[in-house]
């Protein structure tokens, strides 16, 4: 997931994403997106939980776009 979050609130953010257990792999990253998070789920409907629930409820997000990687 790529993340847009308050200027100045990327490191905040970043704990509160390795906060959440889904959440494998988290960067801070400089662009046009602050931080990249990589979580896994079993199932799509995981996937729309962790986003909806956890992810895009924090505290100092702007914007998110989820990219979808089947192996």
């Amino acid at each position: 997931m790529l993340i847009s979050c308050e200027i100045g609130e990327e490191q905040s953010l970043y704990s509160q994403l390795k906060n959440i257990p889904e959440v494998k792999d988290c960067m801070i990253t400089y662009g046009s997106y602050d931080v990249v998070a990589e979580f896994v789920t079993d199932t799509p409907s995981q996937m729309n939980e962790i986003i909806i629930s956890k992810i895009r409820k924090l505290q100092n997000i702007r914007s998110t776009i989820t990219l979808r990687v089947i192996n």
